[in-house]
């Protein structure tokens, strides 16, 4: 570059790269034009942060901007003894230039130089500038592989666990069975190694399954840990020129040849085959030929790998599971009196009611009497103050709890204004519109409990999903006298 090129480098704005208007000269060293810099660090006021475009060296607070009168006058003095950047003609770069800007147009780094030539209407920013926007960008590429990692290794533990539970299941399956055809001594003994046979091909064949996509998935994290490191490194790049040179030659992020989300159904794998097999026992011989076909159909649909029901959406869809479901006497906290063939509560006075072990004694609640298994929905109306709360359980939660404090029941408190989830003492509390009809959803076997404001429309409050082990049961609790819940018979 010509020595005037050389000179006006050094007194023009690394931003606008025009000659400094009004320059000044922040805390480390580097010069700008006041309105330059001004708006440089306008836009990152929401950062609070506030850095140097050049060196990148942040400052907080924001500092203030004072005019270098030095600068302006050594600009006016060179001003009027008429230095000027060379002609194009006679601009030239030499190795001792630094190449400080950024043609995006050409995506290449070049020198002030080239700027007033070859480059002159494209499109250049600092290399600095340039740089920050595209370790911006990997930034966010790092959080998708660190996010999609996490995912990830979550399925790998939830198939490890299916594993483990397909080979206890199946394990005890052969136990029972084995167990059983002993009885039946000479004539179920064929039989009886043919269910072995049977479980433990099945067996195999989903331990395989599952094990072969826990396989992939691992080597796809290996990829992702591998490409993080790539990524990690070159963002350690401390030369702009270097870092911009090996960017673009990266390999793109490949999509997941897996899905990012693994959902099991928590099914119970092979204990319908011990059942089919029990069967056997109380069963004459003459009716062996038709209960084997039992047995064999029992193992050969174990399937649990990666099953995917489709849940309902609409409220017509959800009145499908609808679950008829009455109050048990029996659990009835003596605070509440029971109507409508023990579909409505009501918090009265105390009652007589007889002693009973599953009755509530400390809290005004009460549990259904149907137990519940597979998909099941049904509504609760509030009438009164307070309102209540409704839950789903385990039946052997202590009498003295309320519910929702404990690992066994999952509880939607429903107030005049708000809702609040809670489980095993814990408080979340849920946004949605306040309605005095609750809708509950359950699937069962996939481990889902979905709460819903119902009104004209059906509005997801919250969503619970788990592994459930035992049949569940509807738990209602009411808070002031007055106050009722009905199960609402569903069309």
């Amino acid at each position: 570059m010509a020595q005037s090129g050389v000179q006006l480098e050094k007194i023009s704005c690394s931003i606008c790269l025009d000659l400094l208007k009004d320059p000044v000269t922040i805390p480390c060293g580097h010069s700008y034009c006041m309105n330059c810099i001004k708006g440089h660090w306008d836009g990152e006021d929401q950062m609070e942060v506030h850095s140097c475009p050049q060196c990148r060296k942040d400052f907080i607070p924001r500092p203030n901007l004072e005019k270098s009168i030095m600068l302006a006058e050594l600009v006016e003095d060179l001003k009027e003894i008429g230095l000027q950047a060379a002609p194009a003609d006679h601009c030239y770069a030499g190795p001792e230039d630094e190449m400080k800007i950024f043609c995006r147009t050409d995506q290449q780094c070049i020198c002030y130089c080239c700027t007033m030539d070859y480059h002159k209407y494209h499109a250049t920013v600092p290399a600095a500038a340039e740089r920050a926007e595209k370790q911006k960008k990997l930034q966010e590429s790092r959080q998708q592989i660190h996010q999609r990692i996490q995912d990830q290794e979550k399925d790998v533990k939830l198939l490890q666990q299916e594993v483990e539970a397909i080979n206890v299941s199946a394990d005890k399956a052969v136990e029972d069975s084995e167990e059983i055809f002993t009885e039946l001594i000479r004539l179920l003994q064929e039989r009886s190694s043919e269910v072995k046979q049977q479980i433990r091909s099945q067996q195999e064949t989903e331990v395989s399954r599952v094990k072969d996509v826990q396989e992939k998935l691992e080597q796809e994290i290996t990829e992702l840990k591998r490409k993080d490191a790539e990524l990690e490194q070159l963002s350690h790049t401390e030369d702009h020129t270097q870092f911009l040179l090996n960017y673009p030659s990266l390999p793109a992020l490949r999509e997941s040849t897996h899905s990012s989300s693994i959902n099991i159904r928590p099914l119970r794998h092979f204990e319908d085959v011990t059942a089919a097999v029990s069967e056997l026992r109380d069963i004459m011989y003459d009716v062996l030929r038709d209960t084997w076909t039992n047995i064999s159909l029992a193992i050969s649909e174990v399937d649990t790998f990666l099953s995917v029901e489709p849940e309902p959406e609409t409220r017509a869809e959800f009145l499908k599971y609808s679950q008829k479901i009455t109050l048990d006497p029996n659990t009835a906290n003596s605070f509440l009196s029971l109507f409508e063939r023990n579909r409505k509560a009501k918090k009265t006075d105390k009652q007589s009611y007889p002693d009973h072990p599953d009755r509530f004694t400390q809290h005004s609640q009460v549990l259904s009497r149907e137990s519940l298994t597979g998909r099941c929905y049904w509504e609760v109306e509030w009438k009164g103050a307070g309102r209540g709360v409704v839950a789903i359980l385990n039946k052997d939660v202590s009498r003295e709890e309320k519910f929702g404090l404990n690992d066994k029941s999952w509880s939607l408190v429903c107030s005049t204004n708000k809702y609040t989830f809670k489980y095993n003492n814990t408080e979340t509390p849920v946004s949605g519109p306040v309605s005095s009809r609750i809708g509950v959803y359950l699937n069962h076997r996939a481990g889902i409990l979905s709460f819903y404001s119902v009104s004209e429309t059906m509005t997801l409050l919250h969503r619970v999903q788990t592994r459930f082990t035992q049949p569940l049961y509807v738990g209602v609790e009411l808070f002031c006298n007055g106050a009722s819940a009905e199960l609402i018979k569903l069309k």
